[in-house]
């Protein structure tokens, strides 16, 4: 009894930060959000609204976070796939 007293607060700790991480997650690694990102910001580099030095840092960066979305997503798939 004492043990679940004890235990259960940080049980819900633990299951906050999980589901944090997960939504942070699907924030970081959603496709279209991604890819609305990266129009947005090749809008903004050809209005001249940042610099070109700025524009190649962030465009790298979610290109990568794109490689790695694609990535979960294709191992996602590959597990639905077995389980049929």
């Amino acid at each position: 009894m004492i043990h679940k007293l004890v235990s259960a607060p940080i049980n819900l700790v633990i299951k906050v930060g999980e589901k944090i991480k997960e939504e942070a997650d699907k924030e970081l690694y959603d496709l279209p959000t991604i890819q609305q990102k990266l129009i947005q910001l090749q809008m903004m580099y050809e209005l001249g609204e940042i610099p070109e030095e700025a524009f190649q840092e962030k465009e790298e960066e979610l290109l990568t976070r794109y490689e790695i979305a694609k990535r979960l997503e294709m191992e996602q798939w590959e597990e639905l796939t077995k389980k049929k």
